[in-house]
């Protein structure tokens, strides 16, 4: 069994209730960016903190948008994916779904959920990834839409969202197996193009990767709010709450060119394709396993 159970159990279920908040604040002329800062404060408000920035993702753009502090950005007729997660003392849950305001696109929203689904139900230790991502692409197709190749699920661990496993959204013929213990994130992206993205540019989150010598003194106050959020990602708004946007700009600029932080920018399908997301974090047990974000209600 993973260390520390119970705390994974918690930061989960935040998140599963904190998306749920999000996900019904999700209406048309609503403001993009007061619906991430809603997630992110009712996450706060549980007893945890953000594991990431609260992201909305929207059309085309399958994930990593995260609202710049002068977003002016209302919902439309889109679809629009919401992915957050919090963590306890550095354990995190990630979990994420889709909403479809355009009342055209329910097909591709059950895509990525129904393949979500399906995953799930075949966890088990012994069992390889590339099976999960034959599951995975199986029910994508089958409704007519193509998988996301170049993105995937991941292993989860203390301060660490991203670990291995990769979990493939296709059969990559991955011989590699689940064991038990291990803490995955299930994050199928169906889209109704090509199913590839690429990095769109103007980064608005950011993740420290070391800590280096800085003598600008701005950019050393600055780093050393980045230290706060524990290696865990951040917005670049969350900073500027504190500092002005042109000091935040140039020290991020020099902390970059140091390799002290790393930027992460929106990730846009190429054939500007419609995406939708579903993402549930999985124990896997002895057994088969447990769907920590299990409070979902969507």
């Amino acid at each position: 069994m993973v260390e520390d159970i119970e705390k994974w159990r918690k930061a989960c279920s935040i998140s599963a209730v904190a998306l749920n908040h999000g996900i019904n604040l999700i209406k048309k002329g609503a403001k993009v960016i007061e619906v991430c800062d809603a997630v992110d404060q009712k996450i706060i408000e549980l007893g945890a903190k953000p594991a990431f920035p609260a992201q909305i993702s929207l059309d085309h753009t399958a994930a990593h948008y995260c609202c710049p502090y002068d977003d002016k950005t209302v919902f439309e007729a889109q679809v629009a994916k919401l992915d957050c997660g919090a963590h306890i003392d550095g354990i995190p849950g990630d979990n994420a779904a889709t909403v479809d305001l355009s009342g055209n696109n329910s097909e591709l929203v059950k895509a990525s959920r129904n393949a979500l689904n399906a995953a799930i139900k075949i966890v088990k230790p012994g069992i390889k990834l590339s099976e999960i991502g034959e599951t995975i692409q199986s029910e994508i197709t089958e409704l007519g839409f193509s998988p996301v190749r170049n993105l995937s699920g991941h292993g989860i661990a203390k301060f660490e969202l991203h670990t291995k496993p990769t979990v493939p959204n296709f059969n990559n013929n991955d011989p590699n197996e689940l064991t038990s213990g291990q803490v995955i994130a299930i994050e199928p992206f169906a889209t109704t193009g090509e199913g590839i993205i690429k990095e769109a540019t103007n980064s608005e989150v950011f993740m420290q990767l070391s800590h280096k010598p800085v003598r600008d003194m701005t950019a050393r106050q600055i780093l050393a709010e980045i230290e706060t959020y524990e290696s865990l990602p951040f917005a670049k708004r969350w900073l500027i709450k504190k500092f002005s946007p042109v000091k935040v700009e140039l020290a991020l600029k020099q902390l970059q060119q140091l390799n002290a932080v790393k930027g992460y920018p929106p990730l846009v399908e190429q054939a500007r394709g419609l995406v939708s997301q579903a993402e549930h974090t999985i124990l896997v047990t002895d057994s088969g396993y447990e769907v920590l974000t299990q409070n979902q209600n969507i």
